[in-house]
C-alpha cells in the first residue's frame, strides 16, 4: 500500500433527511433532529474516526434521506503508525 491511501465507506438511507443548516451541527455533543434524542452517536464516532486519522462527513440526498460518509487511513500489516 502506498503512503496517503485511504478507504471510503458511504451509507445513505431514505428518511427524513437533514435541513442544511443541520448538516454540521448533527455532530455536536448534545445536537439531536429526534425529540428525545440524546445526540452523542455521531460526536462520539466523529471523535473516534478522527483519532484514526479519518474524516466523518453527511451529504443531503438528492431525493430523501442522506449519506453518511467516513474515510480511514490504509496501512499494511505489522505497521505501528
Amino acid at each position: 500500500l502506498g503512503a496517503g491511501q485511504e478507504i471510503e465507506i458511504s451509507v445513505r438511507d431514505n428518511g427524513h433527511g437533514l435541513p442544511e443548516a443541520a448538516l454540521e451541527k448533527v455532530f455536536e455533543p448534545f445536537f439531536s433532529t429526534k425529540g428525545n434524542g440524546m445526540g452523542l452517536g455521531l460526536a462520539i464516532s466523529r471523535t473516534i474516526i478522527d483519532d484514526h486519522g479519518g474524516r466523518l462527513w453527511v451529504t443531503r440526498n438528492t431525493g430523501p434521506g442522506a449519506t453518511f460518509h467516513f474515510t480511514l487511513p490504509l496501512k499494511n500489516p505489522g505497521d505501528d503508525t
